[in-house]
């Protein structure tokens, strides 16, 4: 499962100037000292945070972008002192279309070109289908997969005219099969995993590589976002996120089409192809619902 920023109080876009950045540069560009840039959505917390510990740790330059402009800062700020790395922060409200096409055109008036892409933002509800208000089950097909292909287009469409890149969806194990209880966010993720598997082919042509990670139970705050009561194989079976993107970190630099990291995720992905769709989705229903 994924992290999210989407049950928190939308921030209004950030402007193209000086308090959106952590490191002095000019308002019309921004200077690097050589590592490709890399954009984190999601970022202020669970993956996204780790993605851009990571990536900072190897030296990349980093945006960081979610709705919680404080959290962004803090970290950005963190990162630049620990790693020397360039840091620009990004709040951005991703549910809403617009302002993905803005958060694009501001990066490309400061001439920072997006070589790695971590699309990470989600948000899940655990709860019965028809007893979930509507509202709440569009906000998450609205950040999960609109938004989520709007930022995936942008930018590969960038990527495609320097014909290079590295693009990671970030899925879940539930985009293996449909879950009780979590039926709208494993549809979802079903559709991360199609249309990364799709584009791993279709824009390999081009110079990019498209990876799909697809995580188990990890702790990342999800759970709590999310309302999903923790049963007791949930708590055997989770992770921690540092081990988990430095998977997605590994295969996405090994052109890898998708990953499942952990051997006992890896193992329940097996188990799934193996047996009949009723016997696993019992299972499963018993394991995630209790």
């Amino acid at each position: 499962m994924t992290n999210s920023d989407s049950n928190r109080p939308a921030l209004p876009p950030s402007r193209p100037n000086r308090e959106n950045q952590t490191t002095p540069s000019t308002p019309a560009a921004t200077k690097t000292t050589g590592k490709p840039w890399v954009l984190i959505t999601g970022a202020s917390s669970g993956f996204g945070e780790e993605f851009a510990r990571q990536y900072a740790a190897k030296g990349h330059a980093l945006v960081l972008v979610a709705r919680r402009r404080e959290r962004l800062q803090a970290l950005a700020e963190a990162l630049h002192q620990q790693h020397g790395t360039e840091v620009v922060v990004e709040p951005v409200d991703l549910s809403d279309l617009a302002a993905v096409t803005q958060l694009h055109e501001r990066l490309r008036t400061r001439q920072i070109e997006i070589d790695i892409l971590i699309n990470n933002a989600g948000h899940g509800l655990q709860g019965s289908f028809a007893d979930t208000p509507l509202a709440d089950a569009l906000a998450m097909v609205q950040l999960d997969i609109a938004s989520l292909t709007a930022v995936t287009h942008v930018f590969a469409q960038d990527m495609r005219q320097r014909r290079r890149g590295r693009i990671l969806l970030v899925a879940s194990m539930l985009a293996y099969q449909g879950v009780e209880k979590f039926a709208v966010y494993a549809a979802a993720k079903a559709y991360v995993l199609r249309l990364g598997e799709a584009l791993h082919r279709e824009l390999k042509r081009d110079g990019i590589t498209v990876t799909t990670l697809c995580s188990g139970m990890s702790d990342t705050g999800f759970a709590t976002s999310a309302k999903q009561k923790l049963t007791p194989l949930l708590k055997l079976l989770m992770m921690k996120p540092a081990p988990v993107v430095k998977t997605g970190i590994r295969a996405l630099q090994s052109g890898r089409m998708s990953v499942v990291p952990g051997f006992a995720n890896k193992f329940l992905v097996v188990f799934m192809w193996a047996t009949p769709r009723w016997l696993h989705q019992a299972i499963m229903a018993q394991a995630m619902n209790g």
